[in-house]
Protein backbone atom coordinates (compact mmCIF):
# COMPACT_ATOMS: atom_id res chain seq x y z
CA UNK A 1 0.00 0.00 0.00
CA UNK A 2 1.45 3.29 -1.02
CA UNK A 3 0.00 6.85 -0.85
CA UNK A 4 1.37 9.91 -2.59
CA UNK A 5 0.40 13.84 -1.37
CA UNK A 6 -2.44 15.29 -3.76
CA UNK A 7 -2.28 18.09 -1.62
CA UNK A 8 -0.45 20.01 0.98
CA UNK A 9 -1.79 22.13 3.69
CA UNK A 10 -0.83 25.29 1.63
CA UNK A 11 -2.97 24.26 -1.62
CA UNK A 12 -5.11 23.27 0.31
CA UNK A 13 -5.59 26.88 1.56
CA UNK A 14 -5.03 28.45 -1.84
CA UNK A 15 -8.04 26.12 -3.19
CA UNK A 16 -10.57 26.69 0.33
CA UNK A 17 -10.03 30.93 -0.47
CA UNK A 18 -10.90 29.87 -4.03
CA UNK A 19 -14.02 28.32 -3.05
CA UNK A 20 -15.06 31.04 -0.92
CA UNK A 21 -14.96 33.29 -3.55
CA UNK A 22 -16.48 31.45 -5.88
CA UNK A 23 -19.45 31.38 -3.14
CA UNK A 24 -19.24 34.92 -2.78
CA UNK A 25 -19.44 35.68 -6.30
CA UNK A 26 -23.03 33.74 -6.26
CA UNK A 27 -24.76 34.80 -2.80
CA UNK A 28 -22.83 38.22 -2.39
CA UNK A 29 -23.99 38.56 1.55
CA UNK A 30 -25.15 35.27 2.17
CA UNK A 31 -28.94 36.48 3.39
CA UNK A 32 -30.73 33.98 1.76
CA UNK A 33 -28.26 31.34 1.44
CA UNK A 34 -27.02 28.80 3.97
CA UNK A 35 -23.86 26.18 4.15
CA UNK A 36 -24.76 22.64 5.09
CA UNK A 37 -22.09 20.28 5.93
CA UNK A 38 -22.16 16.67 5.22
CA UNK A 39 -21.56 14.70 7.94
CA UNK A 40 -19.33 13.63 9.15
CA UNK A 41 -15.64 15.19 6.75
CA UNK A 42 -17.95 17.98 4.95
CA UNK A 43 -17.89 19.97 8.16
CA UNK A 44 -14.25 20.55 8.60
CA UNK A 45 -14.87 22.10 5.03
CA UNK A 46 -17.84 23.82 5.61
CA UNK A 47 -16.29 24.91 9.19
CA UNK A 48 -13.16 26.72 7.48
CA UNK A 49 -15.08 27.62 4.66
CA UNK A 50 -17.31 30.13 7.03
CA UNK A 51 -14.87 31.66 8.91
CA UNK A 52 -12.79 32.55 5.68
CA UNK A 53 -16.13 34.12 4.04
CA UNK A 54 -16.52 35.91 7.84
CA UNK A 55 -12.58 36.61 8.55
CA UNK A 56 -11.33 37.81 5.04
CA UNK A 57 -13.80 38.78 3.26
CA UNK A 58 -16.20 40.47 5.54
CA UNK A 59 -19.60 38.45 5.32
CA UNK A 60 -21.31 39.67 8.13
CA UNK A 61 -23.59 36.19 9.06
CA UNK A 62 -23.46 33.03 7.39
CA UNK A 63 -25.68 30.29 8.59
CA UNK A 64 -23.60 26.89 9.23
CA UNK A 65 -25.31 23.79 9.94
CA UNK A 66 -24.37 20.01 10.01
CA UNK A 67 -26.54 17.24 7.91
CA UNK A 68 -26.05 13.74 9.45
CA UNK A 69 -26.99 11.24 6.49
CA UNK A 70 -26.69 8.00 8.32
CA UNK A 71 -30.67 6.91 8.00
CA UNK A 72 -31.05 8.28 4.44
CA UNK A 73 -27.95 6.20 2.72
CA UNK A 74 -28.75 3.17 0.48
CA UNK A 75 -26.43 0.95 2.15
CA UNK A 76 -27.63 1.72 5.84
CA UNK A 77 -28.28 -1.98 6.61
CA UNK A 78 -26.07 -3.93 4.08
CA UNK A 79 -22.67 -3.73 6.01
CA UNK A 80 -21.44 -5.99 8.85
CA UNK A 81 -21.19 -3.85 11.51
CA UNK A 82 -24.02 -1.03 12.40
CA UNK A 83 -23.06 2.47 11.51
CA UNK A 84 -22.64 5.10 14.12
CA UNK A 85 -24.80 8.27 13.43
CA UNK A 86 -23.45 11.54 13.93
CA UNK A 87 -25.09 15.27 15.21
CA UNK A 88 -27.50 17.16 12.68
CA UNK A 89 -27.47 20.73 14.00
CA UNK A 90 -29.48 23.22 11.41
CA UNK A 91 -30.90 26.24 13.51
CA UNK A 92 -32.19 27.68 10.96
CA UNK A 93 -35.04 27.59 8.09
CA UNK A 94 -34.10 25.85 4.91
CA UNK A 95 -37.92 26.81 3.39
CA UNK A 96 -37.02 28.94 0.11
CA UNK A 97 -33.42 29.79 0.68
CA UNK A 98 -30.30 28.37 -1.12
CA UNK A 99 -28.25 25.40 0.55
CA UNK A 100 -25.18 25.08 -0.84
CA UNK A 101 -23.96 21.14 0.56
CA UNK A 102 -20.22 20.89 1.65
CA UNK A 103 -18.35 17.95 1.72
CA UNK A 104 -14.87 16.82 1.45
CA UNK A 105 -14.61 14.24 -1.26
CA UNK A 106 -17.45 13.36 -4.02
CA UNK A 107 -17.14 9.78 -5.04
CA UNK A 108 -19.94 7.51 -6.37
CA UNK A 109 -22.56 10.70 -5.17
CA UNK A 110 -24.87 8.36 -3.24
CA UNK A 111 -23.80 10.47 0.02
CA UNK A 112 -25.71 13.47 -2.05
CA UNK A 113 -28.63 11.74 -2.73
CA UNK A 114 -28.95 10.43 1.00
CA UNK A 115 -28.39 14.21 1.85
CA UNK A 116 -31.23 15.49 -0.71
CA UNK A 117 -33.37 13.60 1.07
CA UNK A 118 -32.12 14.09 4.32
CA UNK A 119 -32.61 18.02 4.07
CA UNK A 120 -36.40 17.58 3.28
CA UNK A 121 -36.96 17.25 6.69
CA UNK A 122 -36.19 20.60 7.67
CA UNK A 123 -38.15 22.39 4.51
CA UNK A 124 -38.07 22.64 0.77
CA UNK A 125 -34.94 24.88 -0.33
CA UNK A 126 -35.41 27.19 -3.61
CA UNK A 127 -32.09 25.73 -5.02
CA UNK A 128 -29.80 23.23 -3.42
CA UNK A 129 -25.64 23.41 -4.87
CA UNK A 130 -23.04 21.52 -4.17
CA UNK A 131 -19.62 22.41 -2.87
CA UNK A 132 -16.89 19.46 -2.73
CA UNK A 133 -13.38 19.82 -1.82
CA UNK A 134 -11.92 16.83 -4.23
CA UNK A 135 -13.79 15.23 -7.31
CA UNK A 136 -13.62 11.71 -8.13
CA UNK A 137 -14.92 12.18 -11.65
CA UNK A 138 -14.94 8.92 -12.94
CA UNK A 139 -16.54 7.01 -9.91
CA UNK A 140 -19.79 8.25 -9.99
CA UNK A 141 -22.74 5.98 -9.68
CA UNK A 142 -25.60 8.59 -10.10
CA UNK A 143 -25.30 11.83 -11.98
CA UNK A 144 -24.54 14.00 -9.46
CA UNK A 145 -22.19 17.03 -10.38
CA UNK A 146 -20.54 19.68 -7.82
CA UNK A 147 -21.26 23.41 -8.69
CA UNK A 148 -18.23 23.79 -6.71
CA UNK A 149 -15.06 21.70 -7.00
CA UNK A 150 -12.08 22.21 -5.09
CA UNK A 151 -9.70 20.02 -7.17
CA UNK A 152 -10.85 17.18 -9.72
CA UNK A 153 -8.91 13.91 -9.18
CA UNK A 154 -8.62 11.15 -11.73
CA UNK A 155 -8.12 8.04 -9.27
CA UNK A 156 -8.94 4.48 -10.42
CA UNK A 157 -11.69 2.37 -8.00
CA UNK A 158 -8.72 0.56 -5.98
CA UNK A 159 -7.83 4.22 -5.23
CA UNK A 160 -8.49 6.24 -1.92
CA UNK A 161 -8.88 10.04 -1.71
CA UNK A 162 -7.82 10.68 2.12
CA UNK A 163 -8.66 14.47 3.69
CA UNK A 164 -6.50 14.83 6.51
CA UNK A 165 -7.84 18.04 8.85
CA UNK A 166 -5.67 19.42 11.35
CA UNK A 167 -8.75 19.47 14.18
CA UNK A 168 -8.80 15.17 13.56
CA UNK A 169 -5.34 14.24 12.35
CA UNK A 170 -3.33 16.88 13.18
CA UNK A 171 -2.07 17.92 9.61
CA UNK A 172 -4.17 19.59 6.89
CA UNK A 173 -3.53 17.34 3.75
CA UNK A 174 -4.80 15.04 1.17
CA UNK A 175 -3.17 11.99 -0.15
CA UNK A 176 -4.14 9.23 -2.73
CA UNK A 177 -3.67 5.84 -1.35
CA UNK A 178 -3.22 2.77 -3.19
CA UNK A 179 -4.69 -0.43 -2.16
Amino acid sequence: MGQKVLLSEKEINIILHRLACQLLENHLDFKDTALVGIQPRGTFVAQRLTKILKEEYGVKHVDLGFLDITFYRDDFRRGEKPLEANKTKIDFLVEDRKVVFVDDVLYTGRSIRAALTAIQSFGRPSEIELLTLIDRRFSRHLPIQPNYRGRQVDAINEEKVKVHWRENEGEDVIYLINK
